[in-house]
């Protein structure tokens, strides 16, 4: 894996980046309690069981500190836009570094449930300020091949110029069909299920959230986005 590793960390460097800043980093998650404890806030009893597991982290903790060593200021580290412009180079990177793997004949999921519990996270990975455990992403060598996920007809996410308001819950029968079938079908955790009663369903409802709904208090307390209270004041 050394030299696939290598070429993996390559393809995550050469993301584009915002204003050329570079803020993100990468964890290779190898001592065996970190990812006990990982698996524990994911509650995915695969994540970190196996292959490898990386977290990549919305990084201005390196900016911030050359900043500092050079007589600076933190000048606009702190604002909601540069926070955002963190998270697109850290998820640009993901992406390119899971499409690196599959090219190699490896398999990749990406972990959104790492933020199960995000102040836990913050404290099993021994985060500065101004850092953040954005995704995780466990790669390994795939021993299943499972069925692709029906997505969204193109007509619903591919639009000219405008954004449509003319969006009609109807217009979903065929694709919530074909989501039934494809849940029904498939070889592992066979249930009915459709994309409609997902978005209406515990997902996203008040209170089902856990601790996820920490994450906007974690962030400030990471120094991240330090503007959005005076924002919504305005």
């Amino acid at each position: 894996m050394t030299s696939k590793l290598t070429t993996l960390y390559q393809a995550a460097r050469q993301t584009s980046t915002s204003m050329f800043m570079q803020q993100f980093s990468i964890l290779h998650i190898t001592d065996p309690t970190t990812r006990q404890q990982i698996r524990e806030i994911s509650t995915q009893p695969y994540v970190g069981a196996n292959g490898d597991l990386f977290i990549f982290v919305v990084d201005l903790y390196r900016n911030q500190k050359i900043r500092q060593q050079l007589g600076t200021d933190d000048g606009r580290l702190h604002t909601t836009d540069i926070f955002m412009q963190a998270v697109e180079d850290t998820v640009l990177a993901v992406q390119n570094f899971l499409t690196a793997a599959e090219s190699m004949g490896l398999g990749g999921v990406i972990l959104g449930s790492i933020k199960n519990d995000p102040t836990k996270l913050v404290q099993v990975l021994k985060m500065p300020k101004m850092t953040m455990p954005l995704l995780g992403l466990q790669v390994g060598v795939p021993n299943q091949a499972p069925q692709l996920k029906p997505r969204l007809p193109l007509d619903f996410i591919a639009f000219e110029n405008h954004y449509p308001r003319n969006f009609n819950v109807k217009d979903l029968a065929d694709y919530d069909r074909q989501v039934t079938q494809y849940y029904d079908l498939r070889d592992a955790n066979r249930r009915i299920d459709s994309f409609t009663k997902q978005i209406t369903g515990s997902k996203l409802n008040h209170g089902d959230s856990g601790k996820r709904d920490e994450l906007a208090q974690v962030l400030h307390d990471q120094g991240f986005a330090l503007d959005w209270n005076q924002q919504s004041k305005i």
